[in-house]
Formats: structure tokens, sequence, C-alpha cells
């Protein structure tokens, strides 16, 4: 807390602004949560407040697509429909989260995917077999290079209109005590990467102002590290 208290008072001195809201939002991470969320697979260990932290990380990293998705992706309006809807934007979230962990997957270790023909191959499996991914075909042959599929025409279109009623749902279940991780993990992600800005400027301050690990500034370009205390 006083870590925190004092970045928020630290003041630039060339331009009199809060440092903090020079930081870029793009939190970088050494391993240690990582690890942990590795781990806690391996031995059966439920640690799901760490594999959030662990993932907003990632979603921060994504500053170029997430300014590409602010405008696509506006936030919550006043309509209301039903679970279904609900569901069916969670769907699209979840798969959304697989086929962009499969594109940089193929980058890392040079499989050069097809990933329109990896659904296609799913759609004649014997697990999956949904029509819809015969959506995701479709995208991606309308955009091989498609980072993520939130931001094709099609899916971005079917989130907008049920994004009140899975908010809806959501808050719901919290209301009644009923957990739904799955329903609100996906939109947590969705939220996180419509996102042109993210709290992960006070992350990166609070890293450099404890351990020393430097932050980038949206003003201009270099590696900065200041006394924060």
């Amino acid at each position: 807390i006083d870590i925190t208290a004092a970045i928020f008072r630290k003041v630039d001195e060339e331009t009199g602004q809060p440092l903090v809201d020079l930081v870029l939002d793009a939190a970088g991470q050494k391993g240690t949560g990582k690890w942990t969320s590795q781990d806690s697979f391996n031995v059966g260990a439920a640690v799901p407040t760490i594999h959030a932290a662990v993932v907003e990380r990632i979603l921060s990293s994504l500053k170029a697509e997430r300014v590409a998705a602010a405008p696509l992706l506006p936030g919550p309006d006043a309509h209301y429909a039903g679970v279904r809807q609900a569901l069916y934007a969670s769907k699209i979230s979840a798969y959304a989260q697989g086929m962009a962990m499969l594109r940089v997957a193929g980058q890392e270790y040079g499989y050069n995917l097809n990933l329109g023909e990896v659904a296609a191959l799913w759609r004649a499996g014997c697990i999956i077999r949904a029509r819809f991914l015969n959506h995701i075909t479709d995208a991606f042959v309308r955009n091989p290079s498609l980072a993520n599929l939130l931001l094709d025409d099609y899916f971005s279109q079917a989130v907008r209109e049920r994004t009140a009623a899975w908010r809806h749902v959501v808050q719901t279940a919290i209301g009644l005590g009923i957990p739904c991780p799955a329903f609100s993990a996906s939109l947590a992600y969705f939220d996180s990467y419509r996102s042109q800005q993210l709290p992960a400027n006070l992350i990166q301050a609070q890293r450099d102002c404890f351990g020393a690990h430097t932050y980038e500034r949206i003003d201009r370009p270099g590696v900065f590290h200041s006394e924060w205390m």
C-alpha cells in the first residue's frame, strides 16, 4: 500500500503530470507468476487468482492489438437478453483465446499453422465437431493473418449483440452467489482485450519501484527507471 501511494504521488519533473500516467500500460514479468500457474496444474492445486493475474499481464502486453480492438468492441449498453446469448459470447471468447494461443505457439515453434485448416480438421474430429468451427474457418480465409477472432467482422458483431446479456448473467450469478468461472473469465478476457488502456502502468511502476525492473513511457521512446519513494 505504501509503495502504491508513493507511486501515485510521484510527479514527472518535466511535464508536471503524475508519472504513473505516463508509464506504458504493458506489464512485463520475470516468470514467477507463470511458473506458479504451471506448477499449480502439475500438482492439481486451484489458484485461479494467480492465473488471472498472469493472464492480465499477457493481455496488457498486446497493446497494439488492444488499440485496434477498442473501436470495434465497444463497452456495455442498456439492452438485455438471456443465458443463451451469454453462453454464445463466452464461447466466442474461449475460441478466440484458443486460436490466439495456437497462433503464438505456431510462431514460437515454427509450426506454420493454417488456423483455418485447423478449425476445418476439428470439424471432422471426434470431440468438438461444432458448426461454429465453419465460421472460424471462414474468418481465417477472409484474413489469414487475423490476430484474434474477436477482430473478425462476424465474431465482433456477434459479441456486440450479446454483451448486455453476458454482463447481466455474470452480474446476476455473482449477486446470487453462484460461481460462474468460465463465463466471468471469458468476459474479463473480452473486456481486457477491447481496452485501449489498462491499469498495467501501475504494475510496471510498482515493479520499477521495488525491483528496478524499469518501464517504458507513452510520451517518449526508451527504457526508464525512477526513484519513486
